[in-house]
This record gives C-alpha cells, structure tokens and sequence, in this order.
C-alpha cells in the first residue's frame, strides 16, 4: 500500500509540474516577444545611425557610394536611374537621363550601358528585342549593405522577400 500511495502522489506531482511549466511558458511568452521587439528597435536604431553617419560624412547618400569610380556623369545617371526605378528599357534610360541632366542621346547611352554591362554594374535582360537593364545583384548587395539594409542572400534572385513583399529595386526591407 505505501508503494502504491508513493506512486500515486508521485504521479500527481509530475502533473502538477507540468501544468506549472504550461503555465510558465504562456506567462513568459509576452516577455520573449518584448525582447524580440527591443532587438528590432535596436537594428534599427544602429541602421538609422549608419545612414546619419554617411549624409554627415557625404553630404548625401547616392549610388557612387556602391559604385565608386564611374567614369563619366552619364554613367552616374544611368545607374541613378536604376536604382530609382529598377528594370528599365534604352528608351526610358535615355529620357530619364535627360530628364536629370538635360541632354542624353540613345547611342551614348547605349554605349555607356554596354560599358556598365561588361563592368559588372549593370545586367541586360536575355530578350533581344525590348531588353530591359538593371543593376547587378553585387551592385544591389553593396547599396544595401550602404543602406544599412538586411543581407541580400535573405532575397530571392527577382527581389522579391522570403514573405512574399517586393519592390522592383529589391531594396524595400
């Protein structure tokens, strides 16, 4: 009977132990989310404070940062303009170009995106007719890390985020 009696209460006790770790668990929980939160205030904090120290120390933030040493004021441009707004075509290359610098002809152009190209800044789409351009994936994992953004390996190879959001830049976090 006392074997019997010791089991019984020993019985109880790892149930009662249990339902106390249930409940620990469901009280602690709100504390992990808390300090999940306070990391991600954190990161961004220091991003916020990497991105004051660039305009402090550059006077602004641009592109040349990730690509130092572009060889003319056109090139700039064009490297500008993907970085604004992503896969672009000669056409739309050109007029934003002039848009910004006030004259930009469609050979120049086309002349410094092959340049761009064989440096490894910029990647033409594989369609011979409508081909479209845009920044390379190593030119988009230096602005980002620029930027103070999250790894690019954390993005899939159309820009798109592991949640499913995107942007045509593959800059949005």
């Amino acid at each position: 009977m006392a074997g019997e009696d010791i089991r019984k209460d020993l019985r109880e006790l790892r149930q009662q132990i249990e339902a106390l770790r249930e409940v620990f668990d469901r009280v602690a929980q709100p504390y992990a989310d808390l300090a999940r939160s306070v990391e991600q205030l954190q990161d961004l904090s220091r991003r916020y404070l990497k991105f004051m120290d660039l305009i402090g120390r550059y006077g602004a933030v641009s592109p040349e940062l990730a690509v130092p040493g572009l060889k003319d004021d056109i090139s700039r441009h064009i490297v500008h303009v993907l970085v604004e707004r992503g896969d672009r075509n000669i056409s739309q290359i050109t007029e934003a170009v002039k848009a910004k610098r006030g004259t930009a002809s469609r050979r120049i152009v086309r002349e410094r995106l092959a340049d761009l190209e064989r440096g490894g800044i910029v990647m033409a789409s594989r369609a011979s007719r409508n081909r479209t351009f845009r920044l390379s994936d190593d030119v988009i994992e230096k602005w980002s890390q620029v930027l103070g953004l999250a790894k690019y390996e954390d993005r899939t190879r159309t820009g798109q985020k592991e949640g499913g959001e995107s942007d045509a830049r593959g800059l949005d976090r």
